[in-house]
């Protein structure tokens, strides 16, 4: 830690780049700028050796060092030099000035809290907390967009004075008059039309390309190095690029939840050195162990086999490289199918679908199994009965405005300050001149990307101190992916066509074309068995009567219809128990 100009700065690093020299904060050569740096930046040798030749002075061989320099060299946005995954903070002594940054995806998170004379700033909510600074207070727009999306979008957190910066933003603060500003450095750029259109082969050619020099651009380290390996298309195609890595992966008993085959034949194919393993953790323990590393909580169930899987990976490395992204660029999702197919539902005879089809539909139980035809119709219908501004989104809501009225209290709804999906319609808005599969994309990098699943890596990767690379978020590779047209993404009832294509030249055919499965847990089915002794004691309904924020008996229905399987209300129930367990460790503390 360090402290100049009433700017303090401290970092618990873990090492992967010069080991030995590498310590932070890191200074220029005459101490008048200074950095703390979390990520990685992979172009930092050619970036070195720009800087070099323009008369800097490196006194480590470490990444971060290009930081300082960089900032001196290139101007106010020079963050849009460096490739990589990062959250900094710098400080100009000279100017004056304290400058937080954030990379271009979103990859690393950077908290703040400011009431106009302090400023307090971190990775991770804690550690702001741990300030005794912060008032605890709860943020209701963000419980209800919790409840609704399973995350909280753009700038909030669950509570009410500690915000985000966003992906691709700067914040500069200016310490003599504590006036501030934020500013973004780099968005998505909308899709050309070259005067000579590409051919599908030619689109091929150049994402294979590019999808090989992204990865090889990942594997610097000074620390032993490997990638988790699913037997999707998107792991096993950054491992096909590495060469011969360690490669890690695991399953569960549920065989609808196991995807171990897969792994094994991708793996078997590519001639790795593969580790896997069955998971039968204690759940109830586990949960409480991953709340403290969920002080901006998300509700995505797969936080369980995440933090599973990078504590498998540990035992042997300390870098692992994931295929996260590839759906948010190259069009993975089924709801980018289901939006799709909604015209052919229009041309069903209103009659049949009101009167046959629909009722037929609600009163057919869901199913145990993870998806299959009932689960999936059953989910199509759900989401058809939300705002179509929200396009292919509304088949990720989980709490619609009958839910909403229902669960939370009156003095709670008028507590509520904006509508849940405002985040997802406004970015529709920015999206721009896109086609139409780009700007569902636009929308699901910009929010359930960033503010979901990529919590979810970071969170539970840093957990046991592994450190997740996501080549397939390389800036340089989204801009080009951005530039494919949907109609090669996502087509005639196919998703991720390119990168399929791509995939195929590298792994067999049948792991490549198999149906899409995720990776997630048997929540649905723990909540009935495993879970359902720490869901009866946090949605206990003396407890919830006492809090004012929650309809008992609303709750209570929740619970019941979920248990006697009337309903899948697996969503809603976990996200209610990660927010009381939340509440307890976080808000009340």
């Amino acid at each position: 830690m360090a402290v100049h100009d009433r700017v303090g700065m401290a970092m618990r690093r873990l090492s992967i780049i010069d080991l030995a020299g590498g310590a932070q904060p890191i200074y220029n050569e005459d101490r008048s700028v200074w950095v703390v740096f979390n990520g990685e930046i992979y172009n930092y040798r050619e970036l070195r050796r720009e800087l070099e030749s323009a008369g800097h002075v490196f006194r480590t061989n470490s990444d971060t060092e290009v930081i300082v320099h960089a900032y001196e060299e290139l101007g106010p946005d020079f963050p849009n030099a460096l490739n990589g995954m990062f959250a900094f903070s710098l400080h100009d002594a000279r100017r004056r000035k304290l400058v937080l940054a954030r990379d271009h995806i979103g990859i690393k998170p950077l908290y703040y809290f400011f009431n106009g004379s302090v400023m307090v700033w971190g990775s991770e909510i804690k550690a702001i907390l741990a300030t005794g600074l912060v008032p605890r207070r709860l943020n209701l727009d963000g419980l209800a967009q919790f409840l609704s999306w399973e995350y909280i979008p753009g700038r909030g957190s669950l509570f009410q004075s500690v915000h985000k910066l966003l992906p691709a933003e700067m914040m500069e603060l200016n310490l003599a008059t504590f006036s501030w500003k934020r500013r973004s450095f780099w968005d998505v750029p909308v899709e050309s039309h070259p005067t000579a259109p590409r051919t599908c082969m030619e689109w091929e050619e150049e994402l294979d390309g590019r999808i090989r020099e992204s990865v090889r651009r990942q594997l610097i380290s000074d620390v032993p190095l490997g990638a988790f390996l699913s037997g999707g298309v998107d792991s096993s195609l950054v491992v096909a690029a590495m060469g011969a890595p360690k490669t890690f992966s695991i399953g569960f008993d549920d065989p609808s939840y196991n995807e171990l085959k897969w792994a094994r034949r991708v793996a078997e194919h590519l001639g790795v050195d593969h580790l896997d393993a069955i998971i039968e953790p204690n759940v109830r323990e586990l949960f409480w162990e991953l709340i403290y590393y969920m002080d901006d909580p998300i509700g995505d169930f797969s936080i369980f086999p995440t933090y599973l899987v990078s504590k498998h990976a540990r035992r042997k490395v300390t870098v692992a490289l994931s295929g996260d992204g590839g759906d948010e660029v190259f069009g993975g999702y089924e709801t980018y199918l289901a939006e799709q197919r909604v015209k052919d539902y229009r041309h069903v005879p209103g009659f049949m679908r009101g009167m046959i089809l629909e009722p037929l539909l609600r009163s057919i139980r869901p199913r145990p199994e993870k998806k299959g035809l009932i689960n999936k119709a059953k989910r199509f219908l759900e989401g058809l009965e939300q705002p179509e501004g929200l396009g292919h989104a509304r088949w990720r809501i989980f709490m619609d405005d009958s839910l909403l009225q229902a669960l939370f209290l009156p003095e709670v709804i008028g507590g509520l300050t904006e509508p849940p999906e405002g985040h997802v319609v406004d970015l529709f808005s920015r999206a721009g001149a896109r086609d139409p599969v780009n700007r569902c994309l636009y929308v699901d990098l910009k929010s359930y990307l960033v503010d979901n699943c990529l919590v979810k890596v970071d969170r539970m990767s840093m957990a046991v101190s592994l450190e997740a690379r996501v080549p397939l978020l390389d800036k340089d590779l989204v801009e080009l992916g951005f530039q494919i047209p949907g109609d090669l993404k996502v087509s005639k009832g196919r998703t991720k066509v390119i990168l399929k294509r791509v995939a195929a030249r590298h792994i067999p055919r049948e792991c490549v074309y198999r149906p899409k499965e995720g990776f997630s847990i048997p929540i649905k089915n723990w909540l009935k068995k495993e879970l359902k002794p720490l869901m009866q004691e946090l949605l206990d309904p003396l407890a919830l009567l006492g809090e004012g924020v929650f309809k008992v008996d609303t709750v209570e229905r929740l619970k019941r219809e979920h248990l006697s399987g009337q309903a899948n209300h697996s969503h809603v129930l976990w996200s209610l128990m990660v927010f009381q367990a939340w509440r307890r460790k976080w808000l009340e503390g």
